[in-house]
């Protein structure tokens, strides 16, 4: 499809899933540091696991980065159990309070500071740090012009040919095997088409745009029984596709 007309669609997408929805004011979190700590653990599970995680650590009074990086890992790993992998989680988050703590001294704001391809490069370094969890820190908590991608949008974008992938390609990517470039394909594509406004306007068209596309992929846009009839988001739809579940 013609970057002209993809435009005009992602454009008018956002009208119509704004109409539907109204303004998110989306990423949940109390401080920018639990956006960040929500942005490692949401990875491969639910937001409900997530928050359940989260609880944990506010009821045991650990949501600083000094005093969570106090912890021990067996003990964190225990505290954010409900989110899943919590072994692994528990690794990622160490890793990312390592640098925040003792680069930084647990300020966000000197972490977060910089150009955006400098300060990207420098999230993505960490361990567990991939391009949708930095993205996601840099546009909801650092300020940067820094567009989402995750598999809500991958998943409308494939079935609206707003994408050039193709159904393998896509189910590779939601069994977690996409490549970087995919991701940076529609990163690029999203950031380009977007850019009509500037400044503390763009970093929130951009931020309720995300949250937009979450809740037409959890409501509507399904991986399985798709809900086309009623989603915002049909006028948009191409004629020819028949909104299959994907297998």
């Amino acid at each position: 499809m013609a970057f002209q007309k993809v435009k005009k669609d992602l454009r008018r997408a956002y009208e119509l899933m704004r109409a539907h929805f109204g303004h998110r004011h989306w990423w949940p979190g109390e401080t920018p540091f639990e956006v960040c700590i929500g942005a490692i653990l949401t990875q491969n599970t639910a937001w409900t696991n997530v928050e359940r995680a989260m609880a944990n650590l506010k009821a045991a009074r650990v949501l600083e980065p000094e005093r969570l990086f106090a912890l021990p890992e067996s003990k964190l790993a225990q505290l954010i159990r409900p989110a899943g992998y919590f072994n692994v989680k528990a690794r990622r988050l160490r890793s990312f309070l390592c640098v925040l703590v003792e680069e930084f001294g647990g300020d966000l704001r000197r972490m977060f500071v910089g150009e955006t391809s400098v300060v990207r490069k420098r999230l993505l370094a960490i361990h567990g740090v991939g391009p949708e969890t930095a993205d996601s820190m840099l546009l909801y908590v650092g300020g940067h012009h820094s567009f989402v991608i995750d598999a809500y949008t991958k998943r409308i974008f494939q079935r609206h040919r707003w994408s050039r992938r193709t159904g393998e390609e896509r189910r590779k990517t939601e069994a977690g095997n996409s490549r970087a470039s995919d991701y940076d394909e529609l990163k690029s594509l999203c950031e380009a088409a977007l850019n009509q406004k500037a400044g503390a306007a763009r970093l929130d068209y951009w931020q309720d745009y995300h949250a937009q596309l979450v809740m037409v992929g959890k409501h509507f846009c399904r991986k399985r029984a798709p809900r086309c009839e009623q989603c915002p988001l049909k006028s948009l739809l191409p004629r020819s596709e028949n909104c299959t579940p994907d297998a």
